[in-house]
C-alpha cells in the first residue's frame, strides 16, 4: 500500500518574521478602532454623568446586564434634534447622484476602453488629472459662478456638485473591467444586428456589474460623508446632508448637556457605511484585486 504523501508547505520561519511588523501594525489600527468604535456605541446608551464619570464601558455593561440601557438617546437625536430631515436629504443626494454617476462615467469609460480615435489619450489623461484636483482650489470659482447665477441653496446645485467630483474617479475606475471583457461578444452582438448603444446596455455593462456595484460603494462613502461643499452650498438647514446637519447637532447639544444624544448621532450616520462594509467586504475586495491583476 502506498504512503500518503503531505503536502503540507513548510514553514518559512524568515519570511513569517519580515511580515510580523505589518501583522502587528494592522493588529493595533484594528484594536485601536474597535475599542473607539465600541467606545462611541457604548457612550450612547449612558446617561451624560455616566460619560462623565470616566467609566463608560463599565456603565454600558452594568446597563446591559440589567437591561436598562439609554435607547432614548437616539429618540432625542432623531427627533427632537431633526437628525431624520438630514438623514432623508443624505439619502436623496445618495441615490440621485450615484445613479446619474453611474448613467455618465459607465458609457464613458467604456467607450474609452473599446474605442480608438483621435483624442481618447487626451481624454484619459485629463480625466486622470481631474481626479487630483483637491476640492480647496475650484470651490470658491464655483462658488462665485453659483452665486451670480443664484443657484446657491439648492439640492440641484449639491447634486450636480457630487456628480462632478466624483465622475473622474468612475470613469478612471471602470476602465479596466471594460477593457478585459472578450471582443467575441461585441462581435457575436454585432452579427446578431445590435447597434453598439444596446451592446453596451444589454451585455457589456451587466458583466462590469462587480466593478459598477464596488465603485457604487465608494461613491456612496464618498457622497455620505462630504461636508467641505455641503458646508458652503448649504447655507438652507432645509437641505442639509447628515454631515453638515451633524456638526451643527453637535455644537447644540454640547452646550445643552445631551452628550449622550450627541454619541448616539454620531452612530446614527456611521451605521450605514459600517453596515456596508460588514456584508459587501468580500465583494469589494475581489473587485479591487480582480480589476488590478486585469488591468
Amino acid at each position: 500500500m502506498a504512503r500518503s504523501v503531505s503536502t503540507r508547505e513548510p514553514i518559512k520561519i524568515r519570511k513569517d518574521l519580515r511580515l510580523a511588523p505589518g501583522y502587528l501594525l494592522c493588529g493595533v489600527w484594528a484594536l485601536f478602532t474597535f475599542l473607539l468604535i465600541g467606545w462611541t456605541i457604548a457612550a450612547s446608551l449612558v446617561t451624560p454623568r455616566e460619560i462623565f464619570g470616566g467609566d463608560v464601558l463599565g456603565a454600558f455593561f452594568e446597563r446591559l446586564v440589567n437591561f436598562d440601557l439609554v435607547f432614548n438617546n437616539y429618540v432625542l437625536a432623531w427627533g427632537a434634534q431633526n437628525l431624520s430631515r438630514f438623514f432623508v436629504n443624505s439619502v436623496i443626494y445618495s441615490v440621485i447622484s450615484l445613479t446619474l454617476i453611474i448613467i455618465i462615467a459607465a458609457p464613458a469609460s467604456y467607450a474609452l476602453s473599446r474605442f480608438k480615435f483621435r483624442f481618447n489619450a487626451v481624454v484619459q489623461g485629463i480625466t486622470s488629472i481631474a481626479m487630483g484636483v483637491p476640492a480647496v482650489m475650484i470651490i470658491m470659482p464655483i462658488f462665485s459662478l453659483a452665486t451670480a447665477m443664484r443657484a446657491t441653496g439648492s439640492r440641484t446645485t449639491l447634486i450636480f456638485l457630487y456628480i462632478g467630483m466624483n465622475v473622474p474617479f468612475t470613469i478612471f475606475y471602470l476602465l479596466p473591467f471594460f477593457k478585459n471583457l472578450p471582443s467575441g461578444l461585441e462581435e457575436a452582438a454585432a452579427v446578431d444586428g445590435c447597434s453598439p448603444v444596446r451592446t453596451f446596455w444589454r451585455i457589456m455593462f451587466p458583466l462590469a456589474q462587480p466593478g459598477i456595484i464596488t465603485v457604487t460603494i465608494f461613491n456612496f462613502i464618498t457622497i455620505w460623508n462630504e461636508f467641505f461643499i455641503s458646508m458652503i452650498f448649504a447655507n438652507d438647514a432645509a437641505i442639509r446632508p447628515i454631515a453638515v446637519g451633524l456638526f451643527n447637532m453637535v455644537q447644540g447639544m454640547r452646550y445643552a448637556g445631551h452628550w449622550g444624544a450627541m454619541f448616539a448621532s454620531a452612530v446614527i450616520v456611521f451605521a450605514p457605511t459600517f453596515i456596508l462594509f460588514i456584508f459587501l467586504s468580500n465583494k469589494i475586495l475581489a473587485s479591487v484585486t480582480g480589476g488590478a491583476i486585469k488591468g
